[in-house]
């Protein structure tokens, strides 16, 4: 082994810039796979994370919703009879809809477009505040803002914010003040605030039919379970309870998101494909290499190397460059990484980043393992066209 280590050193040496050259493709090859990692992880934590996140095991929605959750609709009475349900501990409403906050003169942008969430203090559904406090009562203009909204302006809690609401066909704006902070709340990709329900059916936009509601409309329902190890039966408690209701697991819920699914899919097959391409390209350079220096090989038979010597210095070599060129591509990544702005959904998962960065070390002796076997195969008479 010590030869092999010997044999495959010195090649790279004497050759620094041809290998070189190879490392920064190797890397470049890792810099993509490596976003395109953090781009799935990211677009996917901006999709899921509220939901991921909800304090309970069970969702209902409007039957026929297909767990979609702009398409449920449920009525007050709905939540009342949900929470009275054998198994269930707690129950939520969650009322979702889109406003924009009105940010100061001199702000690069005059809005900052946000998901405006109807949450009830204390129940599930409700966020983990990260700072401040939560709404004194139903009624309080107040407002807890996500870390996105803090990101991407100066609003601190005590501060007042203005939101722009179509009501009909009129613009109206409304102040609400910040009294606490949350993190990790990104709903459908966009920074959330979260207001009581009362609030919520007060300030969000509405068409000219819902003018006249006073009485907050409730998207989905989100249950929490007394004994988790009891939760299909809880669902079946729910379904032979109430009318007109599907319910469905956290995880359902997330992969009925429109374009979730369809979206990750999307993002892996393009780091697969990026990894085979690394394959190939890895495996045409050292097969190139080892066309080249078949005489060599052939002396070194001769002169009476093995055949495990040959492999391994080969195997040693590829894997040499190969992490060099990973290594190269880990740093490019971090320092790019540092100069992006946070509206770019980029989320580095330390397991996704780790298993990218185990397949970009294995795909350097994979790619190279034809050119392992034919310099394995090599006869030292016919190298050296003594035969």
């Amino acid at each position: 082994m010590g030869l092999a280590f010997y044999l495959a050193f010195k090649e790279i040496w004497r050759n620094k810039g041809r290998f070189f050259l190879v490392s920064l493709v190797i890397a470049l090859i890792t810099l993509l796979v490596l976003f395109i990692a953090a781009l799935g992880e990211g677009l996917g934590t901006n999709n899921r994370e509220y939901i991921s996140k909800l304090d309970g095991q069970l969702v209902v929605f409007l039957e026929k919703s297909d767990y979609i959750i702009s398409a449920s609709r449920l009525r007050q009475a709905t939540l009342r009879t949900v929470r009275r349900v054998e198994g269930v501990d707690d129950a939520g409403p969650v009322s979702t809809s889109n406003t924009a906050i009105l940010l100061p003169p001199g702000s690069e942008n005059e809005v900052l477009k946000v998901s405006l969430l109807g949450v009830e203090t204390g129940r599930p559904g409700f966020p983990q505040l990260t700072a401040g406090r939560a709404f004194l009562s139903a009624t309080a203009r107040e407002v807890i803002v996500d870390q996105r909204v803090l990101d991407r302006t100066d609003i601190q809690i005590g501060d007042t914010i203005t939101i722009r609401s179509t009501q009909g066909v009129e613009d109206e704006f409304f102040d609400l003040k910040v009294i606490g902070t949350t993190s990790g709340q990104a709903f459908f990709f966009q920074p959330t605030i979260f207001v009581s329900p009362s609030v919520w059916e007060k300030v969000r936009p509405k068409s000219d039919a819902e003018l006249g509601n006073t009485v907050p409309a409730i998207n989905i329902i989100v249950v929490r379970v007394q004994d988790p190890a009891r939760v299909a039966q809880v669902k079946d408690n729910l379904l032979k309870s109430i009318n007109k209701i599907e319910v469905a697991d956290i995880q359902t819920t997330i992969n009925n998101i429109p374009g979730y699914t369809a979206q990750q899919g999307t993002v892996q097959t393009q780091g697969g494909f990026t990894l085979l391409i690394g394959i190939l390209v890895i495996g045409g350079f050292f097969q190139i290499q080892i066309l080249q220096k078949v005489p060599q090989i052939g002396v070194l038979k001769a002169i009476g190397a093995s055949n495990p010597v040959v492999g391994a210095a080969a195997v040693i070599q590829i894997s040499l460059v190969t992490a060099f060129g990973v290594a190269i591509g880990g740093v490019l990544t971090w320092l790019f990484s540092l100069g992006f702005p946070p509206t770019v959904p980029l989320f580095f998962n330390g397991t996704a980043s780790a298993l990218a960065l185990v397949a970009l070390l294995l795909i350097g002796p994979l790619g190279g393992l034809v050119s392992v076997i034919y310099a394995v195969r090599i006869e030292p008479l016919k190298a050296l066209r003594l035969s």
